[in-house]
């Protein structure tokens, strides 16, 4: 029997709600799936989220977890404040503000990183119980960090007034045992400051030196410079050779050393040491602009760092186009060039642990009120930045910065050391200069690396070296 054309009609019109119904179906099954797994793959970042009320759930019912030092000094806690509520206690004070930060108004340093196992609990279910029949809340998970609160001290009491950065870290592992930023705050009061701190533009007191600065790096940046030459240059660069006369032109820039030296007759390894401007001007005159991009690029430059903390981008304006100009201002660590401390310490690492980066990090590990340890973060290459002969060659050059250049006051110690300081003009003001120093010691078995920014100070050889020794005396038990 023959289907009428209203039937036909009809049979079409069901079958194309059935796709469509199907369709519907198909989309929300697929929504629902992509929902489910990134809640899974993602819960940490929904619940830090600062819109998702399930924070406040999970601290109704859980006391925010205690941050320690490596040694298991308690570097923030929530205690009772006696009148039924909770405070977050800060014993050390200004001294750990940043890199631990605060557990308000956004949240920022450990504290923000490791919220979600501060405000979770995995206490044993037997204490639980006993918690719940008392009314009182679940501990929440324990944070142990790999900083140490003797190195921390010493950077800061050695900091002193001035603004500026202290990083400490060990290059064998990427852990960071100290970080220092100045000025600091007490995060104890911070909801209490709060509208002071943000509109102090001038200061700048939350800003995270150590990772988020951008300064010009002035000499320091010469260790990328030597890099890029050798890498250029595998057999010859020894048989480098300059006559520096204090002065170098091009066009109409000119760049001078420091204070007006002059150096003379210098070789590849005395213009590092000495830190001579304008032979290293003229070194990066010779190089080529796209090969020295590249290395830019693997020793992460212009890029997003990973790293637990915000941290800023530092930025070298450099392309195949590059004026000589700009290519001297480049080559000494001045002009547009930008850096973190937190970049000029990862570089001085991978050269001290054999050319390989690990990946920087603060915390070791998350423990329960328990004693299980939830989360361990382990040491991992970030990345390999130059051949194990290349940061053997930088190495070199850099213990001859403490021998026979302007860190000579880490010679004759009962640790050797090597780095390399920086003297980086700023403003409009002729000679202000922030006083840098990264380096590494022992030489033979770099155990520690650490970068020194002191804004204002002026040369590094005498501001930021003296830091950087007292840090190492400290870390070798020397009085």
């Amino acid at each position: 029997m023959r289907m009428s054309k209203k039937e036909k009609k009809g049979k079409r019109k069901n079958r194309e709600i059935m796709l469509v119904t199907w369709a519907f179906t198909l989309l929300f099954l697929s929504m629902s799936v992509y929902i489910v797994r990134y809640s899974i793959t993602h819960k940490q970042e929904l619940i830090n989220n600062s819109y998702n009320g399930r924070q406040q759930i999970l601290l109704a019912q859980n006391r925010r977890g205690k941050i320690l030092a490596s040694d298991g000094q308690i570097l923030a806690q929530t205690v009772s404040d006696g009148e039924g509520g909770e405070i977050r206690e800060y014993p050390f004070g200004n001294l750990f503000s940043h890199v631990v930060g605060y557990a308000v108004n956004g949240k920022m340093g450990v504290e923000g990183q490791e919220n979600y196992y501060l405000i979770n609990s995995n206490a044993p279910l037997s204490q639980k119980a006993a918690l719940e029949a008392q009314g009182e809340k679940y501990p929440g998970d324990d944070v142990y960090t790999t900083l140490r609160v003797d190195l921390q001290q010493v950077a800061s009491t050695a900091l002193g007034v001035y603004h500026g950065a202290v990083i400490v870290t060990e290059p064998s592992t990427g852990k960071i045992l100290a970080m220092v930023s100045k000025p600091d705050f007490d995060p104890a009061k911070i909801e209490d400051e709060w509208e002071g701190l943000i509109n102090d533009k001038e200061s700048s007191v939350l800003l995270n030196r150590a990772t988020q600065g951008l300064y010009p790096p002035g000499s320091t940046f010469k260790i990328i410079t030597a890099l890029e030459y050798i890498k250029e240059n595998p057999d010859s660069y020894q048989n480098y050779q300059y006559n520096c006369t204090g002065t170098i032109t091009r066009g109409e820039d000119r760049i001078q050393c420091y204070h007006g030296s002059v150096h003379g007759h210098v070789g590849f390894s005395r213009s590092f040491a000495k830190s001579c401007n304008t032979s290293f001007a003229n070194m990066g005159l010779s190089l080529d602009r796209t090969a020295y991009q590249k290395t830019l690029n693997e020793l992460l430059f212009n890029q997003k760092l990973e790293f637990g903390f915000p941290t800023g981008s530092s930025r070298v304006d450099m392309d195949a186009q590059t004026t000589d100009s700009d290519m001297m201002q480049i080559s000494i660590g001045q002009g547009t060039t930008a850096v973190t401390p937190l970049q000029m310490n990862m570089v001085t690492c991978a050269i001290a642990n054999q050319g390989v980066l690990m990946k920087p990090y603060v915390t070791d590990y998350v423990m329960s009120s328990g004693g299980n340890k939830i989360k361990s973060y382990e040491p991992s290459e970030y990345t390999k930045m130059m051949t194990a002969e290349q940061a053997a060659i930088m190495s070199g050059l850099m213990a001859d910065v403490v021998e026979e250049g302007t860190a000579s006051r880490l010679k004759g110690l009962s640790y050797t050391a090597a780095g390399k300081t920086g003297s980086a003009e700023y403003g409009t003001v002729k000679g202000d200069s922030h006083a840098w120093f990264t380096g590494f010691a022992p030489v033979e078995d770099p155990q520690i690396c650490v970068t020194i920014i002191i804004e204002g100070a002026g040369a590094g050889g005498d501001y930021a070296v003296p830091i950087a020794k007292r840090i190492f005396d400290a870390y070798f038990g020397i009085q």
